[in-house]
């Protein structure tokens, strides 16, 4: 069972959380303060931790900063403004993702999932080298080859590339782009996520409108599929 630590200062919020978590499955614990928090989180060692940037005794991007000196478990911010300055930074400083208020149970527990998913697969041995049908993507090397020809992809271009390709079959969302390939919470750059994803397209011989690896999913986002024989 998923042991979830939320840090939550509001009255309201924490109990729903604390329910819904735990009627979903999950094992919650909750404090009201960021060093009550970051104490538990030393003291219990849960598998993920949900933590509200707007604390009233500390700031939540000094609550991270504090954990990830001794830590390195999962963490999924909260804010109330998904153009939050302070965003950038708990990104750059370790946390995994974020969510913006108001935000739904299943919204939260996607999240999860996807902060868990990537945890686990962390967790063993990283696959040096990724095999899609006639693409290959040499993640040590940084070098991706197409039928045999090295493509010439730039550093962004690749790191997206990287970031689809560790997730095959699978939708990925620009905002999950933006946070983990871009390294930006979500607010006006989406066009930013388009324009690359186009560049690679063209790259890897394909179009939006004719799609082999790169399949556009209408307002959800993109997935890259291993082209079929023929």
């Amino acid at each position: 069972m998923t042991q979830v630590l939320i840090i939550e200062d509001d009255a309201r919020i924490r109990p729903l959380l604390v329910r819904s978590l735990d009627e979903r499955g999950y094992a919650v614990a909750s404090a009201s303060t960021g060093m009550q928090g970051l104490q538990m989180a030393v003291d219990t060692k849960p598998d993920l931790v949900i933590l509200d940037l707007g604390l009233p005794d500390v700031d939540g991007t000094q609550v991270l900063s504090m954990l990830r000196a001794v830590s390195d478990v999962p963490v999924i911010v909260a804010s109330a403004r998904d153009d939050d300055p302070s965003l950038v930074g708990c990104l750059d400083a370790g946390a995994d993702d974020y969510v913006v208020k108001p935000y739904t149970t299943a919204q939260l527990e996607a999240r999860i999932r996807a902060v868990m998913r990537r945890a686990s697969s962390g967790s063993g041995p990283r696959r040096a080298v990724i095999e899609l049908g006639d693409l290959v993507v040499d993640v040590a090397a940084r070098q991706a080859v197409l039928a045999g020809e090295v493509l010439d992809l730039s550093p962004r271009e690749f790191d997206l590339l990287r970031h689809l390709a560790e997730r095959p079959g699978e939708v990925v969302t620009k905002r999950d782009l933006l946070v983990h390939v871009w390294q930006q919470p979500w607010g006006g750059s989406d066009k930013t996520v388009d324009v690359h994803l186009s560049w690679l397209r063209r790259k890897l011989g394909e179009s939006a409108s004719a799609p082999r690896f790169l399949h556009t999913v209408r307002g959800v986002g993109v997935r890259l599929d291993v082209p079929g024989p023929g």
